[in-house]
């Protein structure tokens, strides 16, 4: 081989190791500007589904049918230096959200998130309903009808009324039903016992059940929870003394799904088992998800002499000693509601 040849074969050599250095380095450039590029998410939050079984590269390419990023070499690259095992799920792509950031919450499984909000007050029909109206939920109904769903629940209660805290629990789309309803009566378990812990033991309740309802007859008639100690009080000392409780919610509960808003006479003189203008002592159970702040009201009531409320017109409770002050405090509620102007709220 001539000198002259193996110059140009020496040049032709480091030509080439410059390109193929030159290409690593582009290669490598762009690489890094892919991972910290964001996808291209332009109209706010882009929902996608990730299914069971789904590799990376599926998840990518239906992306890119929706024109949020290319599967090609870069996130082969980035797959290849980054195994990915990710989880099936709901997932949200927010803009500015990077591959990298992407292929990281996929792998954390960094699903979307719900709210279910049980009500302070709500009852079993509402929670029910409310349950089977999530589209996001699985229900079977059958699960849960009033003889079934404790049993499901693997509870000991026979009775779902009271027996589910309100708060907002989050779950995510295609959980069951039964998800949220085992965590919130687990955490009501939790609550009146805690409640149950605390109690005056002078109270006139023979185990937790029987506080929890009385604390739903306390949170139905409480708007206020300043006043749910002093209204827990009334109903304690009406206990004490063998008086009828006669709380209105109580027959309303009575009266079902089919209550109209209006009590009537007639409804008062009803013989229903949560009549308490009719029968001593407490309805046979809750008539309503109370919570834990009623719970404890109700295991604390406030000391006093007051035997009868009404309300106020303003949300709160006027309390009397006597069935003569008691009267004259509705007198003068029936008094202000007439002299409010036409269509103006008079209140309860």
């Amino acid at each position: 081989m001539t000198a002259a040849l193996k110059r140009g074969l020496a040049v032709g050599v480091l030509v080439l190791a410059v390109a193929a250095l030159g290409l690593a380095a582009w290669g490598m450039s762009a690489f890094q500007r892919f991972q910290e590029t964001p996808l291209s998410v332009t109209d706010g939050a882009l929902h996608f589904e990730v299914e069971s079984g789904d590799s990376v590269g599926r998840v990518v390419r239906r992306l890119e049918r929706r024109g949020v990023t290319r599967w090609d070499w870069r996130w082969r690259a980035l797959l290849w230096l980054d195994p990915a095992t990710i989880q099936a799920g709901e997932y949200v792509l927010d803009v500015g959200e990077t591959p990298a950031g992407l292929l990281e919450r996929l792998q954390r499984g960094d699903v979307v998130q719900y709210r279910f909000t049980l009500v302070e007050g709500w009852n079993w029909w509402q929670l029910r309903n409310a349950l089977q109206a999530d589209e996001r939920l699985r229900v079977d109904p059958d699960r849960l009808a009033d003889d079934v769903v404790m049993a499901e629940l693997g509870s000991e209660a026979t009775h779902p009324e009271g027996w589910f805290l309100p708060e907002t629990w989050a779950y995510t789309a295609g959980d069951d039903a039964f998800d949220v309803l085992g965590r919130a009566h687990a955490a009501m378990r939790t609550a009146l016992d805690e409640a149950w812990a605390l109690r005056d033991t002078r109270l006139p309740l023979a185990d937790p059940y029987e506080l929890l309802v009385l604390a739903s007859i306390v949170e139905k008639e409480s708007a206020l929870p300043e006043e749910r100690p002093d209204i827990a009080g009334v109903f304690v000392r009406r206990l004490e003394q063998n008086w009828r409780l006669e709380t209105d919610p109580t027959v309303i509960y009575g009266i079902g799904e089919t209550f109209d808003g209006d009590i009537r006479t007639r409804d008062l003189r009803a013989d229903t088992p949560y009549n308490t203008y009719v029968h001593r002592g407490l309805p046979p159970t809750p008539i309503a998800m109370p919570s834990a702040a009623a719970l404890r009201a109700t295991a604390l009531p406030a000391v006093g002499t007051a035997m009868f409320f009404v309300a106020d017109g303003s949300g709160g409770h006027v309390f009397s000693d006597t069935l003569d002050e008691h009267n004259r405090a509705v007198q003068d509620l029936l008094r202000r509601q007439r002299a409010k102007p036409e269509g103006e709220d008079k209140g309860s």
